[in-house]
């Protein structure tokens, strides 16, 4: 689920394993497709967080709406993933996009699927070696989506949960954001009503390594008390860095949480739903 820069530098000519470049920005949609063409790790693949990873938006679904589980298979399949391979996603911000992509792997299916520890940053700092040079990727024959039910909660899920103390609503964004004092990429600014605020970053080092496993399990535990991980449920602005939160907590042995795929987006998208600021 996690892999080192040094366990994925013996594997990097390994033809069972796919290596995918997750970097993006939320605002230079292009940003990440260029910073890959200058250099990149040596057989890695782009993956497109606007296309890839992300579905048709509708101005209700929210920023980043889920791909369908076949047109993701697909892309997958084209870029030489088949149901045995092991797929590794890197970024350069902690694992927030690399995250999507092991989200969605996981959800239509696919067992062996990790993030590398400390991402891009992390393998430049230990001079491995990198190239500009695109490799054409391998596509393998179709395979089917096997996609588990009740992975995913919808707007109605959560406005269902308002209320509930069984359940809780964890939300990735900056705390800033949770309150409502800023908003730089959606119309509303708050949060959903009896979420709790736990930024994806604070499951990081400075370098943007994991902190131990045993440290995350007993904030996260004294976050969500003794609920369920069933009982939770991730979001931040469009289901993104949602993704982060709920890598942490497998990773800290805390499996079975779910994702609210259209996030804040999607919730402020019809004004009838409630929202808190508790920005002064």
């Amino acid at each position: 689920m996690l892999i080192s820069t040094a366990e994925l530098a013996t594997h990097r000519e390994d033809a069972t394993w796919v290596i995918f470049d997750c970097r993006h920005d939320l605002v230079d949609h292009g940003k990440g497709e260029k910073l890959y063409r200058e250099n990149h790790i040596p057989g890695a693949l782009f993956a497109p967080v606007e296309t890839a990873l992300a579905g048709v938006k509708s101005g209700a679904n929210g920023r980043h709406p889920l791909p369908s589980p076949a047109a993701f298979a697909e892309f997958l399949a084209r870029h030489g993933v088949s149901p045995t391979s092991t797929v590794v996603a890197y970024d350069d911000a902690g694992g927030l996009y690399a995250a999507r992509l092991w989200w969605l792997a996981r959800w239509i299916g696919l067992p062996n699927v990790a993030l590398l520890d400390g991402g891009w940053s992390k393998w430049l700092a230990e001079s491995r070696p990198v190239t500009p040079i695109v490799p054409q990727p391998k596509p393998v024959a179709g395979w089917r989506a096997d996609v588990k039910p009740g992975q995913v909660w919808s707007a109605d899920d959560v406005l269902g949960h308002l209320g509930d103390p069984a359940y809780a609503l964890i939300d990735a964004r900056a705390g800033e954001r949770y309150r409502g004092e800023v908003e730089p990429m959606d119309p509303v600014a708050g949060h959903i009503p009896g979420a709790v605020n736990r930024f994806y970053k604070a499951n990081l080092k400075g370098d943007l390594t994991f902190r131990p496993a045993g440290e995350l399990k007993e904030e996260f535990r004294a976050l969500l008390g003794p609920r369920s991980t069933a009982a939770i449920g991730h979001q931040c602005g469009s289901g993104i860095t949602a993704c982060a939160n709920i890598f942490a907590m497998e990773y800290a042995g805390l499996p079975g949480s779910k994702l609210y795929a259209g996030s804040w987006s999607e919730w402020v998208a019809d004004p009838s739903r409630p929202v808190v600021t508790t920005a002064r």
